[in-house]
């Protein structure tokens, strides 16, 4: 006999998740350890014959021989079926659950249990898996398992996977009406009484703005259904969490305890009270039944607990951005509208000489005064000054309660009068949506780490980072707390970390990056110098570089015993602004926030706070995260790639290292940006543009070096990107040809190598255009004088070899020609030549440039011979015999002098 048990008081997803194995599981029944939830009951009165369903009593223990346990990991909620559990004969134990994180008890010899909303949603992915359909009796109640435990996929717990099984339940004919009618069947007459008595004697706490219940009820007996009454008062009563307690006895000596609890507070955690106590459940919903113990001592026990675990939540100071964009009353709208587009604000705060806010002046504002013509109209004149202002320390309920309450967009932060930060309306909703998706993704931490998706926390960089790493970045920490900042590894850095989660080892990331948000508390612009000041005093051997235009420091090591050639950047948080496409943006101190807007892609937008309090976060305010798991690379912002198209060559340099595909969007502001012929247009109205010269060169030398160079060229070239070095460059066939030439040629005569790979590689690519734009290629990539000089000589030199190599009728002649170029200029002819003239390059690089001649200086002189400038002549004769087979050994040669050079 094969059992399929419920938990006591079985629910719809317990009895769902039985009636899916009953399918996956021919001939096994389902056993309903100790009744069930009244809508369950009510249920089955009228669908009982539908399902696989048998008594308890009326089961032989003897013929047992597997036992599979539902929605539950503890024996205690199986009542006195928990016995068969331990019979002797019984081979199989098998556990499906979706509560994670619980100490089972059961000796269960395979286990599936998974971060889903419900236990049903498991099965029925195996059922699809294994292309098993289901009776509509059987989708129903399935069905009504997932809405129920996942409230119709609204509470957090609930998962994709839950909406792609009711998708296929729905397909296999669930009756959406009788779902309908036992969802959400109502309380029971009880119930509705005891909802009376609960109202009635309610206790509250407010704690950092949010709302703690709790209530005790007492009655004669076991009441069933009391989740559905927590749930009610939950409602009815806008509160964030509640403990519903219910004292009853079965006789005088056994009194027992429930206790039902409910939250809606981000990162609490009732799993883990409950479990204290031996039961448990969600993080959001759990549950306890205990016997013979102290009501009020637990009740008050799992209150603690609850205020404990309630987060402080964030305050002003933790979401406003600083320092504030500020204009005077007079400044005109024109001006205003410029402000705004220079820095990508929706309003601006208007203060007057002294530096005290007396306005805010919206988009909004600006484009009516615009509309009507006021271009040069003063501000004042269109500015609202009836302001609703904050302090650093409101939290982020208040600010919320004032932007609903009077409909207002940004508040303004004052501290002793002064102007600090400014709080908009996105910045609410933008943290009101983390802690929405953090409390998911802590529920779904076990699942995702299998994956390698997991987030990173301070304990777990400690241990994937190298050990002299991290005793660093905790130095720097420590001198920035020191001095109130806060400090925050940012960019590549927390990337690699996070996509290394997966991986075995410790890292030792070579470039670091450092970000100083210091506004909070004042700091200047320099903090990132100051700090990168400080840090040196603690380790001597590091060279500092200090970059003020761009308010950033640097500390290089060079071979050190510990930290290798580290680099690491250490900058102010700061915005920034390109006055035109491709030039070096204009940098302004600014905050973490609007440090991380700035850059290029959403994977590179991630950073992890350093310093205390909240160390260990991750902020992550464009879903980089996400797009590290779909390992897509995606852009920030539309315009990204106009204003500097080096960020087009980043993109595909993650996209090929990582194994990424470049998103859609991205990929269709990419084909814009180099369609649209701005490179070209900027290039020609100004005489500067970096990210098309030396910061493209850098991107390419990147690109070149890496042993993916080949893939990520072809994938520039499918974007039409490589026309950013030159507008006809394509990586057409011949190109491909002699990029394999090169290789070859590089591998066979510079094994070591003593030419610098990636540079031929760039000046192969450039030499393959026509040669009127060869040298003005590299000399505005700013390559090396020798590499300008090649690639502007190449042509003519590539005419004479070709000319004069089939005229070569010896070997002397062919050495004679070619050994006036250096190994990288005929390297660059023969990849161009054809067959013919590369075979006769070849043959000299391999044979004949070998061949030296069988006397040298020495030997003229002990012959005879007065040294002087004839000995050149005489030798470049000497060897011209030995190539051409004239002369084979010395005493060939010394017949050879006597003949031609008589003494």
């Amino acid at each position: 006999m094969d059992l399929i048990l419920c938990h006591t008081t079985a629910d719809f997803d317990a009895l769902g998740a039985a009636v899916g194995l009953t399918r996956l599981l021919p001939g096994s029944k389902i056993v309903l350890t100790g009744g069930s939830h009244p809508s369950v009951g009510d249920f089955l009165a009228l669908h009982r014959d539908e399902y696989s369903l048998i008594e308890r009593r009326s089961v032989n223990p003897e013929k047992i021989r597997s036992v599979t346990v539902v929605d539950t990991q503890q024996r205690d909620r199986l009542g006195k079926a928990a016995e068969w559990l331990d019979l002797p004969d019984v081979r199989e134990i098998i556990v499906y659950d979706h509560h994670l994180g619980q100490e089972s008890d059961i000796p269960a010899t395979r286990a599936h249990i998974s971060s889903v909303g419900a236990t049903t949603t498991l099965i029925v992915e195996q059922l699809q898996q294994q292309q098993i359909s289901l009776t509509p009796a059987e989708a129903t109640v399935m069905a009504l398992g997932i809405h129920v435990d996942t409230g119709s996929l609204t509470f957090d717990q609930s998962t994709p996977r839950d909406a792609l099984a009711l998708a296929w339940l729905m397909q296999q004919g669930a009756s959406l009406s009788v779902i309908s009618t036992y969802r959400d069947p109502g309380l029971s007459l009880q119930l509705q009484q005891l909802l009376t008595k609960a109202l009635e004697n309610l206790e509250y706490l407010c704690l950092h703005g949010y709302t703690v219940a709790w209530v005790t009820l007492k009655t004669d007996g076991f009441v069933p259904g009391l989740s559905s009454l927590a749930s009610e008062l939950v409602e009815l009563t806008e509160i964030d969490a509640i403990l519903l307690a219910n004292e009853y006895s079965l006789d005088e000596s056994d009194s027992r305890l429930t206790v039902i609890g409910r939250s809606q507070i981000p990162k609490t955690n009732l799993n883990l009270l409950f479990q204290l106590l031996g039961c448990g459940g969600h993080s959001q919903a759990a549950s306890l039944n205990l016997r013979k113990v102290d009501s009020q001592a637990i009740l008050k026990q799992l209150l603690e607990g609850v205020k404990a675990q309630i987060p402080h939540p964030p305050t002003a100071r933790d979401l406003m951005s600083s320092p504030v964009r500020t204009i005077l009353p007079e400044t005109t709208i024109a001006e205003a509208q410029r402000i705004l587009l220079r820095y990508g604000h929706s309003g601006l705060s208007v203060v007057d000489a002294q530096k005290q806010l007396v306005g805010i002046i919206s988009r909004r504002d600006i484009d009516i005064a615009l509309h009507h013509g006021f271009s040069h109209a003063p501000v004042k004149g269109y500015m609202t000054v009836n302001l609703k202002t904050i302090t650093p320390d409101t939290t982020l309920p208040e600010i919320e309660a004032l932007m609903v309450t009077y409909d207002i967009g940004r508040l303004p932060v004052l501290e002793n009068g002064q102007l600090v930060g400014i709080v908009t309306r996105t910045d609410v909703l933008r943290e009101l949506h983390q802690e929405r998706d953090g409390e998911k993704g802590r529920g779904r931490e076990r699942e995702k780490r299998k994956g390698g998706e997991s987030n990173l926390s301070l304990p777990q960089l400690q241990n994937k980072l190298a050990p002299q790493l991290w005793q660093l970045l905790t130095k720097a920490s420590a001198e920035a707390e020191k001095r109130g900042w806060h400090l925050y590894l940012v960019g590549g850095a927390v990337r690699d970390l996070l996509l290394a989660q997966a991986a075995s080892g410790t890292l030792m990331i070579k470039d670091i990056d450092l970000v100083v948000d210091g506004f909070h508390k004042s700091a200047d612009v320099g903090a990132g110098v100051e700090l990168a000041k400080a840090l040196q005093q603690l380790y001597l051997a590091a060279r500092l570089e200090i970059h003020g235009a761009f308010q950033t420091a640097a500390l290089l090591w060079h071979k050190d015993p510990e930290l290798d050639s580290l680099w690491v950047d250490i900058a102010t948080a700061r915005t920034e602004f390109y006055p035109y496409p491709a030039a070096n943006p204009e940098v302004e101190a600014s905050s973490i926030r609007q440090d991380l807007y700035r850059r290029d892609f959403t994977i590179n937008a991630l950073a992890l706070r350093l310093t205390t309090p909240r160390a260990g976060e991750l902020l992550d305010f464009f879903g980089g995260l996400i797009d590290l798991q779909a390992k897509q690379i995606r852009v920030l912002h539309a315009n990204s790639f106009i204003e500097d198209p080096t960020r087009i060559y980043r993109g595909v340099r993650f996209a090929v290292r990582f194994g990424f595909q470049i998103e859609p969007q991205t990929e269709e502001f990419i084909r814009y940006a180099i369609n649209s012929g701005v490179y070209d247009r900027t290039a020609q109205d100004n005489s500067k543009t970096p990210a098309l010269q030396t910061r493209l060169k850098t991107e390419l030398k990147h690109i070149l070096e890496a042993p993916y160079w080949k893939s990520a060229l072809q994938l520039l070239d499918n974007l039409g990107a490589l026309q950013c070095i030159h507008p006809t460059l394509k990586l057409d066939a011949e190109l491909l040809r002699q990029l394999r030439l090169l290789e070859r040629c590089l591998r066979r005569f510079d094994p070591q190598p003593t030419l610098i790979h990636w540079e031929m590689r760039l000046e192969t690519l450039i030499a393959h255009l026509t040669p009127q734009y060869r040298a003005k290629v590299a000399k505005n990539l700013q390559l090396q004088e020798d590499s300008i000089k090649r690639l502007q000589n190449l042509a003519s030199a590539q005419t004479e070899v070709m000319e004069s190599l089939p005229m070569c009728e010896s070997p002397s002649q062919v050495v004679q020609l070619l050994r006036q170029y250096d190994l990288p200029m005929l390297i660059l002819i023969a990849v161009q030549s054809p067959r013919e003239i590369r075979h006769q390059i070849w043959e000299y690089f391999t044979v004949w440039a070998n061949v030296q001649p069988l006397l040298n200086g020495n030997d003229l002189k002990k012959l005879g011979y007065k040294p002087g400038p004839q000995y050149r002549q005489i030798l470049d004769d000497v060897l011209a015999a030995t190539l051409d087979g004239v002369i084979k050994d010395n005493r060939e040669a010394e017949e050879f002098l006597a003949k031609h050079y008589p003494k």
